[in-house]
C-alpha cells in the first residue's frame, strides 16, 4: 500500500492511473480470468488496482454488524440503497482490508484522489456515511486489492495479458456486475472471438 501513500503527496499521475485493465483470454492467473480492474495507483515502483466485477458472498449489512458500526436491529432498518450495496472482491492481496472507490462529492482526511473526480477511502467513516444515506453519490466497495511489483504489470500487458482503456464512470459504478466484462470490451469495439490468446505484433 506504499503506492497509495506516495500518491497522496504526489501531483503527478501514473500512466495507467484511472484506467481499466481488461483480462485477455490468455490470462494465465485464474484469479483474474474475465476481470475488469480499475487502476488506482501506478508508478515505476509498481501498481495497485481493484477488481470491479467480482461480487462477494458477504452482504453490506452483515459487514457493518461485524465491524461494530451497527447492531442487528439497526442493520435491518437500513435504507434500501445501503441494504443492497454490493461488497465486491477487489483482488487476492489483503482480503480482510476494505476500500471504497467513490465520486469526489464525499471526502474525509483519509480520502485519496485517484483522478479529477474519483477518490479512494479506506476508513470506516465512509461506511457509516453510506449506511446513513450521507455517503457519496456513487460508490463501490471491495475487500482486497490487486498489486504488482516494479515492471510486473507492464510485462503482463506486453505479453498480451491485459488490454487497457480509459475508465468510464458508467461502468465503474453501475450494478450490472455479471455483464461488465463483456460491456466494457464492447464499448471499445473489441470482439473476444477475434482475439488471439498469443502475444504477437503485426
Amino acid at each position: 500500500m506504499d503506492l497509495l501513500r506516495q500518491k497522496k503527496g504526489a501531483e503527478k499521475r501514473g500512466f495507467l492511473d484511472d484506467q481499466f485493465l481488461i483480462a485477455m483470454p490468455g490470462m494465465k492467473d485464474e484469479r483474474f480470468a474475465r476481470t475488469v480492474i480499475y487502476v488506482c495507483a501506478h508508478s515505476d515502483e509498481g501498481a495497485m488496482g481493484l477488481i470491479i466485477n467480482q461480487s462477494q458472498q458477504l452482504l453490506f449489512p452483515d459487514l457493518l454488524v461485524q465491524l461494530g458500526i451497527l447492531d442487528q436491529q439497526e442493520a435491518i432498518r437500513l435504507p434500501p440503497s445501503a441494504r443492497d450495496f454490493v461488497v465486491r472482491n477487489g483482488g487476492p492481496v489483503d482480503r480482510s482490508r476494505g476500500f471504497v472507490l467513490h465520486t469526489d462529492d464525499y471526502k474525509v482526511e483519509s480520502s485519496l484522489p485517484v483522478s479529477e473526480d474519483i477518490c479512494l477511502t479506506a476508513t470506516v467513516d465512509i461506511l457509516r456515511a453510506i449506511s446513513s444515506g450521507r455517503g457519496p453519490r456513487h460508490a463501490l466497495m471491495v475487500l482486497g486489492y490487486a498489486g504488482w511489483g516494479a515492471g510486473q504489470l507492464e510485462s503482463e500487458i506486453a505479453q498480451n495479458g491485459w488490454l487497457t482503456c480509459p475508465a468510464k464512470p458508467e461502468f465503474l459504478f453501475d450494478g450490472d456486475i455479471d455483464r461488465k466484462y463483456d460491456r466494457v470490451l464492447a464499448s471499445i469495439g473489441v470482439d473476444l472471438a477475434h482475439l488471439s490468446q498469443d502475444a504477437g505484433h503485426a
